[in-house]
Formats: C-alpha cells, sequence, structure tokens
C-alpha cells in the first residue's frame, strides 16, 4: 500500500531517506520500519522505531519510495494523524513525530500523554524534564 493524503500518518521524504540509508548500513534490503507506542517514558507513552523482517498478520502496512513502515493496530490508535520526519541539526540527528493526539509531550520528544491517559500538560519545552538520552535515534 503506498502512503497517501489519506493515510493514518504521514512519512515525510527526509525520514524515508534516513531509515533507506539505515537499511542500506544494515546491508538487508528485506528490512522494515515499524513504528509503534508503548507504556512508559515521563510523560506516560514513548515512541518506538525497529527494523523487522516480517509484517504481522494484523499490521498496516505503508510503502513511500520503497521503504515499508510497519503500525501495530494498537499503536495506530494513538498515532492516526501523526508526522514522521527526520531532522539533523545542531541539536544533533533524531526522528521526530508530530501527534496531534499527544495532549502533552516531554521535552525530549520521545514520550507523550493524551486526553484519555490523564497525563498533565506540564511539558518542558526545553528537554530539562528528561533523560538526554530519552530521544528517539535511528
Amino acid at each position: 500500500m503506498s502512503i497517501t493524503a489519506s493515510e493514518p500518518i504521514l512519512f515525510s521524504d527526509s525520514a524515508v531517506s534516513k531509515v533507506r540509508d539505515l537499511i542500506i548500513e544494515e546491508g538487508n534490503p528485506a528490512l522494515q520500519l515499524r513504528i509503534y507506542v508503548s507504556g512508559g517514558g515521563c510523560s506516560g507513552f514513548q515512541y518506538g522505531f525497529a527494523f523487522e523482517e516480517a509484517a504481522g498478520t494484523e499490521d498496516l502496512a505503508m510503502e513511500k519510495h520503497g521503504v515499508r513502515v510497519l503500525i501495530d493496530p494498537v499503536s495506530l490508535q494513538y498515532l492516526n494523524g501523526a508526522e514522521v520526519d527526520f531532522q539533523d541539526d545542531l541539536d544533533g540527528s533524531r526522528f521526530v513525530i508530530k501527534n496531534p493526539n499527544a495532549k502533552s509531550t516531554c521535552g525530549c520528544g520521545s514520550s507523550f500523554s493524551t486526553a484519555e491517559s490523564g497525563g498533565s500538560n506540564d511539558s518542558d519545552p526545553n528537554g530539562k524534564g528528561c533523560a538526554s538520552s530519552a530521544g528517539v535515534h535511528p
């Protein structure tokens, strides 16, 4: 399936390019990027990224420019409408998720809460509430 404007998440060209580079580094063209949400982090939920060779039977599989993205049904409910980008700037290089479902986020950007999860809206825009290792890195 191809990512279009009607797909549940948007995957930027920059993110596609970085994932393609990482797959080439691994030397395994069968790898697919899994994006998932799990409990934890400083705000209640955290984003995760992993490479896998096979999709699960209930996974949503999307493809953009030859890069396949997998999302399980539970994670999809938290990621619906999100934009995934890759940024490389003075702060370092990292995947960034802009998630319209997030009520608050941790300063590192890898943790969030939703209105349903009851998280507080006390995010620290300077990232001082997070360990520096909490960021999402490729």
